[in-house]
């Protein structure tokens, strides 16, 4: 066999996988028996950006609009609880109170950027100045080790599991990812991705999860569009929305949507700021 030329490879460098990562692969797999439909979706989300810079012109204090976002999705799922509902065996519907929203911080562990999950809980009854501190803690957490950010009672569980071969994680997932309690416990029950963070390309991602619900967040664009009979330029962000299909339907699917762009559109939960939380 000819000898491989080395120049002509050039400098290349090999890596360890980092383990932060498998947690994260192995459960897009519980996707894959799941038929999702997909919706490409946008929202004029003016109102809201404008509430939330005067907000921080106001306090000095700024505001996520990855936190803004999840309240207005916890707020609609709370509404139609279907669309992030779970199968419990084949003939049982769970349905959750609720909303559970994982996310992705990006963290550097060993030089290295990794997007490590954290799941906010019960989105639906907090405030986004309370979202917006959970996630900005979580994004100054020190980690060394794969973990669910913000639950220090998993990350032996989750170090055990990444410890195991490959045969034996697809076997506990099997076992233990059964009962929809466990699976929003580990996961939440929506999966958010925001790629736009990272681009102002125009377009609209499509993630893949196992959650019975996911979005992934685009960019904003400018665009004329007309508000109160006038031609003017607004800011509109793109969504995809992914459904089960296994469990919702078009019908509510579709209310579920109507009803999240009327949160988004009238910058819902960014008059009073500094509520409580409330139960």
């Amino acid at each position: 066999m000819k000898e491989l030329n080395e120049d002509n490879i050039g400098h290349y460098d090999i890596i360890d996988f980092p383990k932060e990562r498998i947690p994260t692969l192995d459960f897009l797999t519980l996707g894959d028996v799941n038929h999702y439909v997909k919706g490409l979706v946008e929202f004029d989300v003016t109102e809201g950006r404008n509430k939330i810079r005067e907000h921080e012109k106001n306090t000095q204090k700024k505001i996520s609009f990855t936190a803004w976002l999840l309240k207005c999705i916890g707020q609609a799922a709370s509404e139609f609880k279907e669309v992030h509902s779970m199968m419990m065996g084949k003939s049982k519907i769970v349905k959750f109170e609720d909303v559970d929203i994982s996310i992705s911080v990006e963290k550097s562990i060993e030089g290295m950027k990794v997007p490590i999950p954290l799941v906010v809980r019960r989105a639906n009854k907090k405030t986004v100045i309370q979202i917006n501190d959970e996630i900005r803690k979580a994004q100054s957490e020190e980690i060394s080790d794969p973990t669910v950010l913000g639950n220090h009672t998993l990350k032996d569980d989750i170090k055990r599991y990444t410890s195991l071969p490959k045969f034996l994680r697809k076997f506990v997932l099997k076992r233990k990812f059964k009962d929809p309690v466990r699976i929003k416990q580990m996961m939440g029950t929506i999966m958010v991705t925001s790629v736009g963070m990272f681009s102002s390309l125009q377009g609209w991602p499509i993630p893949t999860t196992a959650h019975p619900l996911a979005f992934g967040v685009g960019s904003i664009t400018k665009k004329p569009a007309v508000k109160d009979e006038k031609i003017e330029i607004r800011e509109f962000l793109a969504i995809t929305v992914l459904f089960n299909h296994d469990i919702v339907d078009g019908a509510p699917a579709t209310r579920f949507i109507s009803r999240l762009g009327e949160l988004i559109e009238s910058g819902f939960g960014l008059l009073n700021l500094e509520s409580f939380i409330f139960f």
